[in-house]
């Protein structure tokens, strides 16, 4: 919350409409001031006097000045989110006060009203609720919240500037993390209350016995229990947490393309935020590190009450850059801090084979102990380029170069998962289902 503090501006009065309009009438005698002279000096003089009355009436509003000023915001925002702000003028003096408010917002975020306009009742307060939608994220400054005050005549305005100043983090969207872990709630069984198994593949703790359903696989089919229930039994087993989540997360230019108002890395950290959630509800630890050309940060992956909000601290500011990743840098300062076997998710992007090269032949690093999980966003654009009916011959050419690049980047996916790796390609909408669904199928195949 800011409160009005000093005051940073005030600035001498400006005219109100009445003033015009009174202003325009005195004017009127002037067409007939060839019948007598006397009229120029009405005229003159009632213009003095209306001088005079719109300087009592600023001077009046001065020294009424009773009006103290409040914003409250919410302690972050989330990106491309409505947040709310509210501002709160109080009305101090023992006469009603109407007022004109504006409130200077970060330029950054759009607003959902720009200025307000009220009458407050002695010794009351109004609110000027509005929301702000983020467009980037990062940290973003407040300025001052302006009103003006009309005098009691209503000929003057006396504008005054209020030192509300502060600052507001911008975080990734958390709201969707919640939205997607109401996805995993079909999978409760395996995010919540089971103790801690160790397996590999065929090696984990059987748990008990159901009724088999389609899609059961057919080798855990308890036969001696079928038999003896005259129906199709199969054995449940119980999922492994406290595994290590490693999501590495990629700032090279390639994740500045703007897709549907966000950037890729907005909408890649955002995935990696809702499956850091879903995975530190299930027990497990997550870790991140964020790579360009060097690491830029690296939190090791654990498993504690304020992991997500250390998690969050490290992903607000994230920017790309115009330059390409080292995946090679980015692979061994991983490989070298962790021994343990982990799911690395790497957020990323390629649209070629010679993009996917330096990643692929480091690749090697992390599949020697490691299970890699490429996650890039798909093109829509050059996908609907395909699709569409060409209506010319320059259409045509633009299909075939667009048909090239999707099948090089199909080629370079498919020599990752001929790698030992997992690959998905997935459109922005998505991004974040599919990451905590292949997690969840990862945890649920006993592949780590």
């Amino acid at each position: 919350m800011a409160d009005n503090g000093p005051r940073t501006a005030i600035m001498n009065f400006t005219f109100a409409k009445r003033f015009y309009w009174l202003w325009l009438l005195g004017l009127i005698p002037l067409s007939a001031s060839w019948l007598s002279p006397m009229l120029l000096w009405a005229v003159g003089l009632y213009d003095l006097l209306l001088l005079a009355a719109a300087a009592l009436d600023g001077w009046l509003t001065h020294n009424s000045d009773q009006v103290r000023v409040e914003r409250h915001t919410e302690r972050h925002f989330s990106l491309s989110a409505k947040n709310q702000v509210q501002v709160i003028v109080s009305n101090l003096s023992r006469k009603p006060l109407s007022v004109r408010l504006r409130d200077e917002y970060p330029p950054d975020m759009e607003p959902s009203e720009k200025e307000f306009t009220a009458v407050i009742p002695p010794s009351q307060s109004v609110a000027a609720p509005y929301f702000l939608t983020p467009t980037h994220r990062g940290d973003f400054q407040f300025g001052r919240t302006v009103v003006r005050l009309l005098g009691p005549m209503r000929l003057t305005w006396w504008q005054v500037a209020y030192d509300t100043s502060q600052t507001v983090r911008v975080y990734p969207n958390f709201r969707q993390a919640r939205n997607i872990e109401l996805y995993a709630h079909r999978h409760r069984e395996m995010l919540v209350g089971l103790k801690r198994v160790r397996f590999r593949g065929h090696g984990r703790e059987f748990e008990s016995l159901r009724e088999f359903v389609a899609g059961d696989e057919i080798r855990h089919i308890a036969w001696t229990a079928t038999a003896r229930r005259g129906k199709l039994v199969t054995r449940q087993y119980q999922v492994e947490r406290n595994q290590n989540l490693m999501i590495m997360l990629d700032t090279g230019r390639m994740m500045k393309a703007q897709v549907d108002r966000l950037s890729k890395l907005d909408h890649a950290i955002n995935a990696a935020l809702s499956l850091a959630y879903v995975a530190l509800t299930g027990g497990d630890n997550v870790g991140l590190l964020i790579f360009g050309r060097q690491v830029k940060r690296y939190v090791p992956p654990r498993h504690q009450p304020d992991q997500l909000n250390v998690l969050l601290e490290a992903l607000y500011n994230a920017d790309a850059e115009l330059i390409e990743p080292n995946y090679a840098r980015a692979f061994q300062y991983f490989t070298g801090r962790n021994k343990k076997r982990s799911l690395v998710v790497i957020l990323t992007d390629v649209i070629n084979r010679e993009a996917s090269g330096e990643m692929l032949a480091y690749t090697s690093l992390l599949t020697a102990r490691h299970l890699p999980l490429i996650v890039t966003i798909s093109d829509a654009d050059l996908r609907a380029l395909v699709q569409q009916e060409p209506m010319k011959i320059s259409d045509v050419y633009q299909q075939a170069i667009a048909e090239e690049l999707l099948n090089e980047r199909r080629e370079a996916l498919a020599r990752i998962t001929s790698h030992g790796g997992l690959a998905l390609d997935v459109p922005v909408g998505d991004l974040a289902v599919e990451v905590v669904n292949q997690y969840l199928e990862v945890k649920e195949q006993g592949l780590l």
